[in-house]
């Protein structure tokens, strides 16, 4: 397919989120070239594979700083534009991880809580814009490079096996579902195939359930990351 867009439909910046001191600017970049934002997608972020009694402290702050602080500190130059304007989209991927919790990714899910929670909570602060909408993309297990650059037990540690991807939700799909989330305004939307999708709503509406599944299923994969699978 041949693209209608010209040079200048078109900006690349570089962005570093942990570096909140440059986020204005870099607004400021895009405005400078286009006159206005209409949607920003927080998509910047960080998992993790790591037991919590093995994991140094230094870890949960990094996760934290990019995450959390970073998206937060993006949202704010952004939605101060958006509110001049009274019109525009807020869109953050979460995860699922944001609802429930997980193994092996104990910071990972508190930061996806901080965000869950924060722009549930800036939604209600917005209700004099309602041309203003906050998305929230919680998606499952995507095909990916995210599962290579994980956050392990220390920040100079890398994960040294990924793992097979094949069972995981096609890239594109998940793209797909999130345009037509964002186009159609849904506050939330999990994105993820089963058995995924039935334990986010077993979280949702039974958790006691959840709760005695993920400790049966934690067992295991606590089991097959010491054995290295």
């Amino acid at each position: 397919e041949i693209s209608s867009l010209s040079e200048n439909d078109i900006l690349v910046l570089r962005l570093d989120l942990t570096d909140r001191s440059s986020h204005e600017a870099a607004t400021n970049s895009v405005l400078k070239h286009f006159g206005k934002i209409d949607v920003l997608v927080n998509n910047g972020g960080r998992s993790q594979r790591s037991l919590f009694v093995d994991t140094n402290l230094d870890v949960y702050n990094a996760i934290i700083e990019l995450n959390y602080l970073g998206t937060i500190s993006l949202t704010k130059y952004v939605l101060n534009h958006m509110i001049q304007r009274k019109k525009g989209k807020v869109v953050t991927v979460s995860s699922v991880m944001g609802i429930m919790g997980a193994p092996l990714a104990t910071g990972y899910c508190a930061s996806k809580h901080a965000l869950q929670g924060f722009f549930n909570s800036l939604r209600t602060e917005l209700t004099d814009y309602p041309e203003i909408s906050i998305i929230q993309i919680c998606p499952g297990p995507v095909q990916s490079q995210i599962i290579q650059n994980v956050f392990t037990e220390n920040l100079a540690k890398s994960l040294e096996n990924s793992g097979d991807q094949s069972h995981k939700m096609p890239t594109d799909r998940c793209a797909r579902l999130t345009l037509v989330s964002v186009a159609n305004d849904v506050k939330e939307a999990w994105i993820s195939d089963h058995p995924y999708l039935a334990v986010c709503y077993l979280w949702q509406y039974a958790p006691t359930w959840a709760w005695w599944l993920m400790n049966r299923m934690g067992k295991r994969r606590i089991q097959n990351f010491k054995s290295g699978i």
